[in-house]
């Protein structure tokens, strides 16, 4: 990549802040720094959840599943309701949604309230899955894939710090507490989001005003589409090689290679805080060149460190294993502004929930399929199977016609 492409990229991401709209994308991405950080609470919180309900293990893993299930199945009618009531509302609705949901959470008295209010919170967030995408694609149709990226790079920031300051919350009042703090979070970032967002950001009509066989046509021949087809084809890759490698690299590092526990929990934190690096560029590199030239750097880097994770010992090769690796945080900054712009704008918001809907509930059964060949001690083979889908996301990648 030539110096000047650098320049051409460090521009693209500057503008971005030089109008109104740098406050939209600051509330934007504010809401997606609290809806997957608070998410990713759930595992840190976990063993006092344990305690307070009397969970067993099975138990406590299948909270986790209701709670990405729901995000999962909630994808479709968040994107429903962006393209019917505006991509603005939407938003605000799912962020109030959440201050409600996780409060249930923090304050339920028996163990089927407590799945009942993570399957509502989950729904809840789920909203603001789709809505950001197709809002973002309508303020910045210039530079889409940079916006994308400073957003899900605000999310990085979550992961990275909102776990950690609820398990000390916990740790020092109540795990209650670790919940609840993110209640005035949610409803200070919904007033925001009402405040800096119109209604509708997309135009004035929509193909989803009412339900019929016909509006079901119409969307199914959209996604039909071989562009569509392949793209989501390449996101389903790139999401269950992420569900996979986030899901098992503390365990493969603590018991498989006998690292300190201490230096695992380092690492995974690095590993998404590297992505407020990784998918600001990721996204302006995609605005600059498109998916073909620019999907295939990311992949290729993070199937190289895939395919290295079993081979190398000791701290430092694995500091850059994670370093490399983290290049899959690169990927959904691509594909997901490809995908919008693909679709009919009367049905960006539905056509990107079913194609969420659809990649995360497949997605969702990698991490099972790994667990078992994991007891069937080929867990070094996991990494290199995910090394080759990784090779075979970016294979795909350049069938796509660039936009």
């Amino acid at each position: 990549m030539a110096v000047s492409d650098l320049g051409t990229i460090r521009r693209g991401l500057e503008t971005l802040w030089t109008d109104d709209r740098g406050a939209v994308l600051l509330a934007i991405a504010a809401g997606w720094f609290l809806s997957i950080g608070v998410r990713l609470v759930y595992p840190v919180l976990l063993p006092a959840l344990r305690t307070e309900y009397g969970l067993s293990l099975s138990q406590a893993g299948l909270l986790l599943s209701v709670l990405w299930v729901a995000y999962a199945l909630g994808q479709l009618p968040g994107g429903m309701f962006a393209d019917r009531f505006g991509e603005g509302r939407i938003l605000v609705v799912s962020t109030t949604l959440s201050a409600v949901t996780i409060a249930l959470v923090a304050t339920a008295a028996t163990v089927s309230v407590l799945f009942a209010a993570t399957a509502l919170f989950g729904l809840a967030t789920a909203l603001y899955g789709v809505a950001r995408y197709t809002a973002l694609s309508d303020l910045f149709p210039d530079n889409d894939g940079a916006a994308v990226g400073i957003t899900l790079a605000a999310g990085e920031v979550g992961n990275a710090l909102l776990p950690p300051l609820a398990g000390f919350i916990a740790a020092a009042l109540a795990w209650q507490y670790g919940f609840g703090f993110t209640v005035p979070l949610f409803l200070g970032v919904s007033l925001y989001l009402w405040l800096a967002l119109p209604a509708r950001t997309s135009g004035p009509t929509s193909a989803v005003d009412s339900l019929s066989l016909e509006t079901g046509r119409y969307v199914l021949v959209a996604l039909a589409k071989p562009a569509i087809v392949i793209a989501t084809l390449v996101q389903l890759l790139g999401f269950a090689v992420w569900q996979v490698y986030t899901g098992f690299y503390p365990t493969y590092l603590i018991e498989v290679k006998g690292l300190p526990t201490a230096f695992v929990t380092v690492m995974f934190g690095l590993f998404f805080a590297l992505g407020v690096v990784v998918q600001p560029l990721s996204g302006a590199a995609y605005d600059r060149f498109g998916i073909r030239r620019s999907l295939p750097a990311v992949m290729g880097c993070a199937a190289v460190g895939l395919a290295l994770f079993p081979l190398l010992e000791g701290l430092v090769p694995i500091l850059l294993i994670t370093m490399l690796s983290s290049t899959l945080l690169g990927v959904t900054v691509m594909t997901m502004p490809y995908l919008t712009g693909a679709l009919p704008t009367d049905m960006q918001g539905t056509g990107l929930g079913t194609i969420r809907t659809t990649f995360m509930l497949i997605g969702a059964g990698a991490p099972a399929v790994a667990g078992v060949l994991a007891d069937l001690d080929l867990f070094d083979e996991v990494f290199f199977l995910l090394a080759g889908l990784a090779v075979v996301a970016l294979a795909l990648s350049q069938l796509l016609p660039d936009q």
